[in-house]
């Protein structure tokens, strides 16, 4: 159980930080004017973000004594 939580915890963490490179890559390329893409993508991070720290109290959850 505790492999499992912490390779899901990595993913979503991976998963965060790619998203957050691709929101960064849309607002640098200038082609996003309105801010549709840009606004899409940041709440996909934050959607990975708090998926990544939903695992990680459920696995302080599951260690605790």
């Amino acid at each position: 159980m505790q492999t499992v939580l912490i390779i899901l915890m990595i993913v979503s963490a991976l998963a965060t930080l790619g998203v957050l490179a691709r929101g960064i890559f849309i607002m640098a390329s200038g082609k996003d004017i309105t801010g549709v893409k840009s606004n899409k993508m940041m709440s996909y991070r934050v959607a990975f973000q708090a998926l990544a720290i939903l695992f990680i109290i459920i696995l302080f959850a599951v260690n605790r004594p």
